[in-house]
């Protein structure tokens, strides 16, 4: 019975783990966008401090940098109150079989 069950359950359970997947490629993405964009502003900062630019481009260039960085963050928060929740409904699923 279980043998029949993993058999017609493969094509669903593969294509899970390929969305898995390209999930955990979006998040490592983001992350590395993140540090990029820190890696950014230490050169703004430098630039600032150096002369080769004014307050008024970096305050702009900085503005528009930590929106960025902001908007991956929050995604990150949700993506970790999504992944809690998906388990939740896991376990409700297992007690009630």
């Amino acid at each position: 019975m279980f043998l029949i069950d993993d058999v017609l359950l493969f094509p669903v359970r593969s294509l899970l783990w390929v969305f898995k997947e390209i999930h955990h490629a979006v998040e490592a993405e983001q992350a590395n966008e993140a540090d990029a964009i820190t890696a950014k502003l230490s050169e703004l900062y430098m630039m600032l401090e150096t002369g080769q630019m004014t307050e008024a481009e970096f305050d702009a260039a900085e503005k528009t940098l930590l929106d960025r960085l902001d908007a991956i963050r929050e995604g990150e928060d949700s993506g970790e109150e999504e992944d809690d929740e998906k388990e939740e409904m896991v376990v409700i699923r297992k007690r009630g079989q």
